[in-house]
């Protein structure tokens, strides 16, 4: 199945703390994955992990339950994905510190980031998480515990005591915790190997890094997901982290959730590019050190931020994507053979024009939701600022005072209801379908972002234009009898 891939292991990355999909959906989009080329899974739960006693805090409204996580696992066992569970333990801590009851673990009181790692509760906390966690895991051969984007670590009160000291560093304070997370994790799981993303390490001194004891300990996912990505330059990151002792590296490309933190349709061009980049990094890193590709599909930038392209929107990026790895590019029979696979006569990875195409699980989502992303706000924009009737007869001076000429409501009233009658039937069936998909919450929060604003404007503009025609005088006002 691999063909000429130098990757062995290519995963599939599910970020579940936005807009988690449904079992039901899981079940439907494993055998395309597996058939697509991949044959494992970085479940990123954060939230929607059913954690129980004082964890139960940390669990989302719709989290999955124990039953859920062992159907998607059974799932993932019937189609060949090797599940890699990810917990996140030093940065990235959002969904846990931002608790009342654990908002004295944060490395800086006013952010909800970064676990403070000089108290003993942090790593109690994180072990208890990461126990939890592997109980429904048994046998995992990997388990990723995060550690990216740890911000504004140093800037706590006990680390800047801490870094007073001689030879107290930031990258030893780093260093020192995600080896304390990592020996923990292996003290309990010995055939279990921790794997952290590797952006806090790069900038450390080889010499530093060596001498840690961590490379011993971790495998890093290097991960970037530009499609520019400096081939030579991650060459030579490779080099450094085999010298520090590193005997596995990963990869880590993007089939969505890259391009920006309210990006709504899928820029497949930019995925593929930077999948490519990592076939040439591959090609001239050390020999047999990488042991797979994690093909990131993020859904949200942070815990707060607001949702990134829907996952069906992303699958045909994602089937580029790993047939491209597969296969070494991305040449017109691979294309050919993607088509095939998700049901599209002829697919464009250089715009976004695949509206009412594909047969794949979710292509009516992907169809919906470019239908309204390239023309709901556009078209009411068309009416409410360039229309001549609107602009000329009925613009912000006239509908605040509720004035208007009687025969400029026969011109602009028709156009709006219309307007409004069409797109309120498109997103009718954009909710059925994602509501198919997706738990209530995250229907409500993608609507509430990318349909609601539009609509809002236009009945806006309605409601003017009838108080406006029942103030305007009679065509007998003022007459004699």
């Amino acid at each position: 199945m691999s063909g000429s891939s130098p990757f062995k292991m290519r995963l599939v990355h599910l970020d579940l703390k936005g807009a988690p999909p449904k079992v039901s959906y899981l079940s439907e989009v494993f055998p395309l994955f597996h058939a697509l080329g991949a044959n494992g899974l970085l479940l990123e739960y954060e939230d929607m992990f059913p954690y129980e006693g004082h964890l139960r805090l940390l669990r989302a409204k719709h989290a999955y339950s124990p039953p859920e996580i062992k159907e998607i696992l059974h799932l993932a066992t019937l189609n060949e994905l090797e599940v890699i569970p990810l917990v996140q333990t030093f940065g990235h801590m959002e969904f846990v510190l931002k608790h009342e009851a654990l908002a004295h673990l944060r490395e800086v009181a006013l952010f909800p980031n970064t676990l403070n790692p000089h108290e003993a509760e942090s790593l109690a906390l994180v072990g208890a998480m990461i126990s939890q966690v592997m109980e429904l895991h048994p046998g995992a051969r990997w388990l990723h515990v995060g550690c990216d984007e740890v911000y504004y670590l140093g800037e706590g009160e006990a680390s800047r005591r801490w870094l007073q000291q001689e030879h107290n560093t930031k990258a030893r304070l780093c260093l020192s915790h995600m080896k304390a997370v990592a020996c923990h994790v292996l003290a309990r799981h010995p055939a279990t190997r921790p794997l952290v993303w590797d952006d806090m390490l790069r900038a450390i001194p080889e010499d530093q890094l060596a001498a840690s004891g961590v490379p011993q300990l971790v495998e890093p996912v290097l991960w970037d997901y530009g499609a520019d990505l400096d081939v030579h330059g991650k060459a030579l990151l490779m080099e450094k982290y085999r010298k520090c002792g590193f005997l596995r590296l990963w990869a880590a490309s993007a089939f969505k959730g890259a391009t920006g933190a309210s990006q709504a349709l899928t820029p497949i061009e930019h995925h593929l590019r930077n999948n490519v980049q990592w076939l040439r990094v591959a090609a001239r890193g050390p020999a047999d050190m990488l042991q797979g590709i994690v093909l990131t599909g993020w859904q949200r930038y942070d815990h707060f931020s607001v949702l990134c392209e829907l996952l069906p929107v992303g699958i045909p990026s994602l089937a580029v994507c790993l047939q491209s790895l597969l296969h070494g590019g991305f040449a017109e029979d691979v294309k050919a053979r993607v088509e095939n696979f998700l049901g599209i006569s002829n697919l464009e990875t250089t715009d976004f024009t695949g509206e009412g195409a594909g047969s794949f699980p979710g292509s009516d989502i992907l169809a919906l939701v470019t239908h309204v992303s390239l023309h709901l706000r556009s078209s009411v924009d068309a009416l409410l600022e360039r229309d001549r009737y609107v602009t000329g007869w009925f613009g912000p001076y006239h509908r605040r005072r509720k004035l208007i000429h009687p025969v400029m409501v026969q011109h602009i009233q028709p156009p709006a209801l219309s307007l409004l009658a069409r797109w309120s039937t498109v997103v009718q069936e954009l909710e059925a379908a994602l509501r198919r998909v997706f738990y209530p919450d995250a229907v409500e929060e993608w609507l509430e972002e990318n349909v609601r604003p539009s609509l809002q404007r236009l009945q806006a503009l309605l409601q003017d234009l009838r108080e406006a025609a029942s103030a305007s005088p009679s065509p007998q006002a003022g007459r004699d009898p």
